[in-house]
């Protein structure tokens, strides 16, 4: 009784489940799908006609047709005493529709996934989870591509990128996309476009910052603390900004000595687009007319080699590129080739002198963007230390730096206090080079200094008192530091009168201390050269800046003067051919 009743609930349900099939739904009812006749659905459930089990053959194997099946009529009465059956249909596989942004997305993370993709873009894992992390926030999947077509930030970027020799960059070492992508190219073709931009977007900004040269293999002396920008800030800010192509370049350093030398390599390319380099042997005097074996390494200075068939006559042409030679290098436009003539000539290639304003460029991206309101400069190679207050300078004097065996090194830091009568505790590195080898042959070398020889456990320290023979003189200027140096005053005052002034351990000696002092101290009149003066030989005494002072120690070879003039200077301490080396420049 229960399957006839569950039968005939499920043939009453044929109209309005019509869209399965009726063998299936009876096969899940528990009924054999060769019992059922099937017949047209009706369009009422109260219509729906309920077969009668047909009769089973006989023995003999007649057909017996099936019986038509009476008409079974449903009151309502029935329908609210019958119990409702939940017959549950089978579950759909859920469909999701992905968009392109979707495919973009994944394209992406499929491809920051790839360590062999990431190894050809020369990505380092803490740049890709960076990257990684970016993209996933992002608004948009690609940085710099919409709908198909790059951004106009993404064009301005690749404008200057393709122009980053003009700040002294290497063009070659940011890799640019397809400009012309198709449209429809698969996502991760687009995919891979936007992340290579966005690489050499963040190498541009960091190399631009200071990021190109590993300074510790530099050398151990040169220890800026460089700000380089972390990949997301970089990406923000560039494809944020309604000039992305000027945001990029402004990771450049902002100094007016920065801007002079870029002002001074884009004038030198463009009047000496492609000048050879030669080395003129000495040799007569020529003038127009002669011969010399020389004439042909002259053309070819000056790009006349498409003269006449005999190179070697010195004729007019020559000479008037001689002439106006002559004239650029500030000697008498004679058009006569002499010994100063030669001497020029022979000097530096168009392409050393790149290289030389180059690598200057490169040492101002070691200094902080902000050098400060007020801030103190000392350039080691000029011997010379300026105040700068905004961009005027305030002060100025010579100095004294490190020998070439003890350099000066390159840094900056904040000055917080400066010291008069000072003491001096000798570093170990002048222990171990002079004091202990002194006091070996000497016994009473320290005596005779007026050092005071201190034991503590099984360490020797000597001490300078405060004095006029102290190796600090009377003030020194202290801004804490790894390299234990300051700027200080000096009993040997007669060493600044030589031209070449590095003398010191390492330190930056000052010639006239106490109006550096009055200058630091005494805006507010409080603390003037006078007072200053007055505690000389009162004990060491430190007195506290209100406000401290950046002070920067650099190290430039080259200068643009008010003039527009170059200032060059010698490259003591070798840091020109290293800085040159490091980026692969012309020597």
């Amino acid at each position: 009784m229960r399957g006839l009743r569950k039968t005939a609930l499920w043939l009453g349900l044929i109209g309005s489940v019509s869209l399965l099939p009726l063998a299936a739904l009876a096969e899940d009812a528990g009924i054999q799908p060769d019992l059922v006749q099937t017949a047209p659905a009706e369009p009422s459930f109260h219509d729906a006609a309920v077969p009668d089990t047909p009769p089973r053959p006989d023995t003999a194997s007649q057909a017996i047709p099936l019986l038509e099946p009476a008409p079974v009529t449903v009151e309502a009465a029935d329908l609210r005493a019958s119990p409702v059956i939940d017959i549950p249909l089978p579950d759909a596989a859920p469909v999701t529709a992905l968009m392109q942004t979707d495919l973009f997305r994944m394209a992406v993370e499929g491809l920051l996934a790839d360590e062999a993709a990431m190894r050809d873009l020369r990505v380092s894992g803490k740049d890709r989870d960076a990257l990684s992390a970016y993209y996933a926030q992002a608004e948009r999947p690609l940085v710099w591509a919409r709908d198909g077509v790059w951004s106009p930030a993404a064009r301005g970027v690749m404008e200057r990128l393709k122009a980053a020799d003009e700040d002294g960059l290497d063009p070659a070492d940011y890799a640019l996309p397809d400009r012309g992508l198709r449209k429809d190219a698969p996502p991760a073709q687009w995919a891979r476009a936007d992340v290579k931009l966005s690489l050499s977007v963040i190498r541009y900004a960091r190399d631009a910052r200071g990021g190109r040269i590993d300074l510790a293999r530099l050398s151990p002396l040169v220890t800026p603390k460089l700000d380089l920008p972390s990949p997301g800030d970089v990406l923000s800010r560039v494809s944020s900004a309604g000039d992305a192509g000027g945001a990029l370049e402004a990771y450049n350093p902002p100094h007016p000595g920065y801007k002079a030398l870029k002002e001074r390599l884009a004038k030198l390319r463009e009047s000496h687009p492609s000048q050879p380099s030669v080395r003129l042997p000495r040799g007569p005097i020529l003038r127009v007319g002669m011969k010399d074996p020389r004439v042909p390494l002259i053309r070819a200075r000056f790009n006349l080699t498409k003269d006449p068939d005999n190179q070697t006559v010195y004729d007019e042409r020559v000479a008037s590129a001689v002439a106006a030679f002559q004239k650029e290098k500030g000697l008498p436009d004679t058009g006569v080739l002499n010994s100063q003539t030669i001497a020029a000539l022979s000097g530096p290639s168009v392409a050393q002198r790149q290289s030389d304003l180059i690598a200057n460029m490169e040492r101002w991206r070691w200094l902080p963007a902000d050098l400060g309101q007020r801030h103190i400069m000392v350039n080691v190679p000029e011997y010379r230390l300026q105040v700068v207050d905004g961009r005027t300078v305030v002060h100025q004097t010579r100095v004294i730096v490190g020998k070439e065996q003890s350099q000066t090194p390159i840094f900056s830091e904040t000055m917080k206090y400066l010291v008069v009568n000072p003491s001096w505790t000798i570093p170990p590195s002048i222990m171990k080079k002079e004091i202990l080898p002194a006091l070996a042959n000497d016994p009473y070398y320290a005596a005779r200094k007026g050092y005071k020889v201190i034991r503590r456990g099984d360490r020797i320290v000597v001490q300078q008192p405060p004095g006029e023979r102290n190796a600090l003189g009377f003030v020194k200027f202290m801004f804490p530091n790894q390299h234990a140096v300051y700027l200080h005053d000096t009993p040997n005052r007669n060493l600044f009168s030589a031209s070449k002034r590095a003398f010191s351990h390492g330190c930056v000696r000052v010639e006239k201390p106490f109006e550096l002092a009055e200058e630091i101290m005494g805006r507010d009149g409080k603390w003037t050269e006078e007072r200053l003066r007055g505690l000389i030989g009162k004990g060491e005494r430190t007195v506290q800046l209100s406000n401290p002072l950046p002070v920067h120690l650099t190290y430039f070879t080259l200068a643009i003067d008010e003039k527009g003039e170059v200032k060059r200077f010698d490259d003591i301490y070798g840091l020109d051919r290293k800085v040159r080396a490091a980026l692969n420049l012309s020597e």
